[in-house]
């Protein structure tokens, strides 16, 4: 495993240096279309006999580290983490109404219009994949992923309140569609909670247990934090403290069952709204510093090996069609997903004419989506579900991540004020 990681350092470190010297891409855009590129090379040598057996050796190496295990049990945490307390806790509480409206009705919405459409085109194209499974495909598509469009957002100089009303959404629906994908696992009877059959009750109380006992642990966690870290003035100590909270916090939620994408993200909003009684000026920035750089690192890595990954996808005509037709639909599904709910709280807050717009374009999909898929069992519909969610989510990071500025350049012309 250790030389698994290195090698993906290596690789994400060059990536990233060619990147930032040559083609000056968003980082995280860059790295995962290099990625891509590198691994398509890869296998053009292997497919000629130029350099026989790379592809397999690269896709074990990528094997070694589990994809899965690496996001959702390993880094995810410190992302939502990092991420929420990078975010004016207080803009965020006061657009309150709108993010999570957005978070928990556009998810639903998104789940079950992809799920539906998904196990039609599926079934038009001879794949056979059960509807749960389809709507299984929907909770893990539906998700979006911040980290590519924030850079292009302070780039542009967008209204402070768009900015706050992207990224919020993002990490609380990033717990959202975790929660929602868990509760069809288990009527669907597989991840070990289930053994299927349950009742609408049943999936009710596990998404209510998941979701208000994450969000209520990550306030106890917050306020804890909050607790010792004004008591002391040492940064080394208050990164420790922090860290501590993260990953201990994490695996305790996932011990009772409970969400821990959701409570790392209360949990960060509320040392972030404390943050200038919690820390000092010195502190406060050396503090903020570290985990920035942690999130950028850590964003770098994953979307490296998001387009790495590529390796072990083997795809067939009808799993390329199928990808085609549902990145329209992806689209399609979430305009419908944030237009509707959005129409409830547009008005009173006075967003612009292209949030909705900016919203659906810059709704990139990333780790969480690959990373959820990967976890499905061995099965022929798991195959197919896979190759699409690659192929959203590579859509999403090259074509959406690298023509939204125009877009954002508008929303930011026709909402000067937010």
């Amino acid at each position: 495993m250790l030389t698994a990681f290195a090698t993906l350092l290596c690789v994400t470190a060059l990536l990233a240096y060619l990147n930032e010297r040559f083609i000056h891409f968003p980082t995280t855009v860059g790295v995962t279309l290099s990625g891509a590129l590198a691994s398509i090379v890869l296998i053009a040598l292997d497919a000629l006999g130029l350099v026989p057996g790379v592809r397999g050796w690269a896709a074990d190496l990528l094997k070694t580290l589990n994809f899965t295990n690496f996001v959702l049990n390993g880094i995810l945490a410190v992302l939502l983490f990092a991420g929420a307390l990078g975010l004016d806790a207080r803009q965020l509480l006061r657009q309150r109404g709108s993010i999570l409206t957005l978070a928990f009705l556009s998810t639903l919405i998104s789940t079950f219009l992809i799920g539906f459409a998904a196990y039609f085109v599926f079934g038009l194209l001879g794949l056979d994949v059960p509807l749960i499974w389809a709507l299984l495909f929907g909770a893990l598509i539906s998700p979006t992923d911040p980290v590519a469009v924030l850079d292009l957002l302070k780039r542009a100089r967008v209204p402070a309140r768009i900015e706050t009303l992207i990224a919020g959404e993002s990490l609380f629906n990033d717990g959202v569609g975790v929660v929602i994908f868990l509760a069809l696992a288990g009527v669907a009877g597989i991840g070990g909670r289930h053994d299927g059959g349950v009742s609408a009750l049943e999936v009710l109380t596990l998404f209510v247990r998941e979701a208000g006992g994450g969000l209520l642990f990550g306030g106890i966690l917050g306020v804890w934090g909050y607790l010792l870290l004004r008591s002391i003035n040492q940064h080394a100590v208050e990164v420790l403290v922090t860290l501590a909270l993260v990953v201990g916090g994490y695996v305790a939620a996932a011990a009772m069952g409970i969400s821990g994408p959701l409570a790392m993200v209360v949990a960060g909003l509320v040392i972030s709204a404390n943050r200038h009684a919690v820390f000092s000026e010195e502190t406060g920035e050396l503090v903020e510093s570290f985990w920035e750089t942690i999130d950028q690192v850590l964003n770098i890595l994953l979307f490296a090996f998001i387009g790495l990954d590529v390796l072990l996808t083997r795809t067939t005509g009808a799993q390329l069609i199928a990808s085609a037709v549902l990145i329209v639909v992806a689209l399609a599904a979430r305009w419908i997903s944030v237009a509707l709910p959005f129409a409830l709280v547009r008005a009173r807050e006075g967003y612009g004419a292209y949030t909705v717009r900016l919203l659906t374009w810059g709704g990139l999909r990333g780790g969480i989506a690959i990373s959820l898929a990967l976890s499905l069992p061995a099965s022929p519909h798991r195959t197919h579900i896979v190759t699409v969610t690659y192929a959203i989510v590579l859509f999403t990071i090259a074509v959406q991540g690298l023509t939204i500025l125009p877009l954002v350049r508008r929303a930011a012309a026709a909402s000067p004020d937010g």
